[in-house]
């Protein structure tokens, strides 16, 4: 009885294109003759997998193949027929492995005596040639303060590799977020056979601020006014997550929870985020004492007298 390529690739047959290439994507990395240099079985897995993968991805064998089944398809179909116009580098190339050999102007496999499309990876059970391999990615989990996210800055950071120490500076754009992602491109784990390297990932984290609270791209802030001062209005001074200081106006009659917006200058947005930049608010509470002079005593009896 023929191979079930559905099973041989682990799909089911109602599988869709992406599917189908992703489940071959899997098991061509797991058992390419690059990984498994002098395995027989790896060998044979690779062989039917991209069998199979060379059948279902093409819409007209797989129409035959579902139609007459396994063992009539195989009869129908030799191995230069399943594999014409196929292209299985372009998919290696992405892992980093070398091309099949004696291929055609349209991607398939032209075949010579023997018709073994696969003859140059394997000779005498062996791989044909060591081929660049790009290495591993490194994640990196890196907390900033809020103003770091808010103005961007330049980190530096040690990654040991094997006995090793390296120092790189990464640059913090503004804008960021805790669960952003920032990518700097070949610093992971070194490549094999003269590989390329892999790339770092930056998973950020920024700290909480003793003052400040950051929600989305705004800025929040709590400033603590008298009774008067509510009651009469005034001007205080606020500070800026940038570090300055700006003076801002409170109404008179400002009920405590009031927030009060200063346009502009809360978080820039981060670029490419399509979001806008924020504002910094003030929360306005109102502080009561828990001790009177004598006098202000007085004055605060009269004033609840006149129904204050």
């Amino acid at each position: 009885m023929a191979d079930d390529y559905y099973k041989i690739l682990g799909i089911e047959k109602n599988a869709d294109q992406e599917e189908i290439k992703k489940a071959y994507r899997k098991l061509a990395l797991k058992y390419h003759p690059d990984r498994n240099p002098n395995n027989r079985e790896a060998e044979e897995k690779f062989k039917k997998i991209s069998e199979a993968y060379a059948v279902l991805s093409d819409g007209e064998k797989r129409k035959q193949y579902d139609t007459f089944g396994s063992d009539q398809f195989s009869q129908r179909y030799s191995q230069e027929d399943i594999f014409r116009n196929v292209d299985l580098n372009e998919i290696l190339r992405g892992f980093g492995f070398g091309s099949f050999r004696g291929g055609s102007r349209r991607g398939g496999f032209t075949f010579s005596t023997g018709s073994d499309p696969f003859a140059d990876l394997f000779r005498g059970g062996q791989t044909y040639y060591n081929v660049p391999e790009k290495g591993e990615d490194l994640v990196y989990n890196l907390s900033i303060t809020l103003e770091e996210a808010v103005s961007g800055a330049e980190k530096k950071i040690s990654l040991r590799s094997g006995r090793d120490i390296n120092e790189i500076t990464v640059k913090i754009p503004k804008g960021i977020n805790t669960g952003k992602k920032l990518r700097v491109a070949g610093k992971g784990y070194p490549g094999r056979n003269n590989g390329p390297s892999g790339d770092l990932y930056l998973n950020i984290t920024v700290l909480p601020h003793p003052i400040f609270a950051r929600d989305g791209n705004d800025i929040y802030i709590e400033k603590a006014i008298s009774f008067s001062q509510a009651v009469l209005g005034c001007s205080i001074e606020v500070p800026t997550i940038e570090g300055s200081l700006k003076r801002i106006k409170i109404p008179a009659g400002t009920q405590c929870g009031t927030k009060i917006r200063m346009k502009g200058y809360g978080v820039p947005a981060l670029k490419g985020s399509g979001s806008a930049n924020g504002d910094q608010f003030v929360k306005v509470t109102v502080s009561v004492p828990k001790k009177l002079s004598g006098n202000q005593l007085n004055v605060i009896k009269k004033l609840a007298e006149e129904g204050l």
